[in-house]
């Protein structure tokens, strides 16, 4: 279908424990939106943690309720950001008053009100002496999808603005992440933590030309666009899924109720 291209491969190994995935190097930002119950997993094997704004209020409102027999103030403590950014219009005070005490570096970018906040802590991240060339970090947003579509819709753009970051928004229900057309694609599917729906969705220009394997309802050299298919409903059938198209595609895949564990069992 198209030449020969560097074949890029994807995995959910992050929502496994850490026995299971601690070669997996990543940055967490968490958005203001409901927290994924694996946030706490997410959360100890992160080598970088941001807080994008109202995210903060999220991190120290819900987390505790994740450990109901602990002390909230212990487990605030536990799970602080590195990092606090965003234009902080949304952050509480008493929340900011709290992390600053102890510690965590807030970068109050209020004059730009051009980029979102996942945007600015994407930026952020991108230039983080963490941030190697010889070992770029992957980013994974919480709470980026659900709430106001125009909220979804621009962390959505965020994928598009980075297409050479890998970049997964996650919520408690699925994930999203972008397949740039420079590439060919390798989806490594965890069945006991995802699927089986899935999506292929042409945001931004029509694909002329799509071929995948390892779905019910494969693609061959298939033409999608808004106004015409696309591939929604789909089901994963197979452990290795298989993507080349000549256009930039959102892959989605379900995240399963039961199977993820909340965080990681060492003590």
């Amino acid at each position: 279908m198209l030449s020969a291209m560097d074949v890029m491969i994807h995995s959910s190994s992050f929502l496994l424990p850490c026995d299971e995935t601690c070669g997996t190097r990543y940055a967490l930002v968490v958005l203001n939106q409901n927290l994924p119950r694996f946030t706490p997993l997410l959360w100890e094997h992160a080598k970088l943690r941001l807080c994008a704004d109202g995210g903060a209020n999220r991190i120290y409102d819900e987390l505790p309720l994740f450990f109901p027999h602990e002390d909230p103030f212990v487990i605030r403590n536990r799970y602080k950001p590195d990092v606090i950014k965003g234009d902080m219009d949304s952050i509480r005070r008493d929340v900011l008053d709290f992390y600053v005490y102890w510690g965590t570096k807030v970068i109050d970018e209020s004059h730009d009100q051009d980029t979102t906040d996942l945007d600015k802590c994407i930026s952020y991240i991108r230039h983080s002496t963490l941030n190697q060339e010889s070992s770029r970090l992957q980013i994974l947003a919480t709470g980026a999808l659900g709430g106001r579509f125009d909220h979804e819709a621009g962390n959505l753009n965020v994928l598009y603005r980075y297409p050479d970051t890998r970049i997964v928004l996650l919520s408690d229900d699925c994930l999203i992440q972008l397949l740039p057309k420079t590439h060919r694609h390798e989806i490594h599917i965890h069945s006991s933590l995802q699927g089986p729906h899935c999506g292929l969705i042409p945001i931004g220009t029509p694909s002329a030309n799509t071929t995948t394997s390892g779905l019910k309802w494969d693609l061959s050299n298939t033409e999608m666009r808004f106004g015409g298919l696309i591939s929604t409903s789909n089901l994963v059938k197979e452990e290795i899924i298989t993507v080349e198209s000549d256009s930039d595609l959102l892959w989605t895949i379900s995240i399963k109720k039961t199977g993820l564990p909340v965080r990681d069992h060492k003590p």
